[in-house]
């Protein structure tokens, strides 16, 4: 890049904020992130991040910073509703990754990435409370109409548009406007995080399914509470629903969930060492969720402008890989930039590095999806090599070794 740009990053979660500091880090323009909340708070429940997103993420300097606040999940194990294991893998760096897989709360990973970027972008860099209503693009500039928290219209201008402003996102649709509704999966979610005792060797990811597809995932998120003995578990409960198709209403997509849902469909299990009904009945806040994607797009975006992470590529949590995704398409972008002087040539090779494995993921998730609900269901003596194969086909599809 040979001349200073202006980048306006649309959305400070994960995927915008770690471009922020991949752009920063080369030295291209100056970054502003425009964040619709009125306040950046660490909400949300865990997440994973693959070896290769922690690797970059490293790369940023933040390695020490999430060592110290995540877990290095060393293992996923398959088990049933008696808590037998059905079958198991490693998983990071004893997966032989150069890089651990991370398990960590979502929040206090974009807390690690917003601390970072305040420091070495300025306190200015982030202006919350305002969220992109409309854009134009006029003689080589991105032109943005927001809106601040007290609903007074305000207007900007930036060399750049990076749409990262997530599921329900603005750029996307001023992008594509005829991209239709989210696709549902037929799968409810309801998601927690519980304060709850240690469990197996304290590293490892749990999922437990029953022969009527209930599912159970789990597994520890906070290398503090790890310190002190505990465990900080982040947990999923997934159980087929009518709902299959475009998800009508977009606004009610996620919506706080209620126990007494979601705790009859695990009323009979007794996994013996881990108490589901404990962990589901201590928790504070259930969320529940459609499990939701978008059907994969044959370009991102145009001229000036381009997405990244969710605005791009939505997609199931199967593979444990959206967060990821949006960490790598931030890496990625800062790179073309750096490399090409052409900015919009720059962005149309970025989408070209990108595109394609997001793409791919959708997919794949897709079909994992189905496969491991399929696999529940086979007699046991057949469970372990069908989970064998599922895990072993994904993984040399879409994970790239770090």
């Amino acid at each position: 890049m040979s001349e200073p740009i202006d980048i306006l990053i649309a959305g400070a979660g994960i995927g915008g904020l770690s471009c922020a500091l991949a752009l920063h880090q080369a030295g291209i323009g100056k970054v502003t992130l425009l964040e619709s909340s009125s306040e950046i708070r660490p909400l949300g429940v865990g997440i994973n991040i693959q070896p290769a997103a922690v690797e970059a993420l490293a790369e940023l300097g933040l390695g020490p910073a999430l060592a110290a606040t995540a877990i290095p999940t060393h293992e996923l194990r398959y088990i049933d509703q008696s808590g037998a294991t059905v079958w198991s893998e490693p998983r990071g760096v004893e997966a032989g990754n150069a890089y651990p897989q991370y398990s960590i709360h979502r929040g206090e990973l974009q807390m690690i990435l917003l601390a970072a970027v305040r420091e070495r972008l300025g306190q200015q860099a982030v202006r919350t409370g305002l969220g992109v209503e409309r854009i134009k693009e006029r003689d080589g500039r991105v032109l943005i109409g927001a809106r601040d928290g007290q609903g007074k219209p305000q207007a900007l201008g930036a060399d750049v548009l990076v749409g990262a402003d997530g599921i329900h996102s603005k750029v996307r649709a001023h992008l594509h406007p005829d991209q239709g509704p989210l696709s549902h999966g037929g799968i409810t979610m309801w998601r927690g995080v519980t304060e709850f005792d240690r469990f197996l060797d304290g590293k490892t990811m749990i999922v437990a399914n029953d022969e009527h597809w209930s599912r159970l995932v789990a597994y520890p998120i906070s290398a503090r509470h790890a310190a002190e003995g505990k465990s900080l578990v982040n947990w999923v409960c997934m159980v087929p629903s009518a709902a299959v198709g475009q998800l009508d209403n977009e606004a009610d997509w996620n919506r706080d969930g209620r126990l007494e849902d979601v705790l009859p469909f695990f009323a009979d299990w007794d996994l013996g060492w881990f108490d589901i009904r404990d962990l589901l009945t201590r928790n504070q806040l259930i969320l529940q969720y459609p499990m939701v994607d978008r059907d994969p797009l044959p370009h991102w975006g145009r001229g000036r402008i381009t997405l990244l992470g969710d605005a791009a590529h939505l997609m199931y949590p199967m593979g444990a890989n959206g967060a990821s995704q949006a960490i790598l398409d931030g890496i990625e972008l800062a790179a073309a930039l750096a490399r090409n002087a052409d900015v919009a040539g720059a962005l149309r090779e970025y989408e070209e590095a990108r595109r394609p494995m997001a793409n791919k993921i959708i997919l794949a998730n897709r079909e994992r999806e189905k496969e491991e609900w399929a696999a529940a269901s086979r007699p046991k003596t057949e469970k372990s090599a069908a989970l064998e194969a599922i895990t072993g086909s994904y993984r040399n599809q879409v994970e790239r070794p770090r």
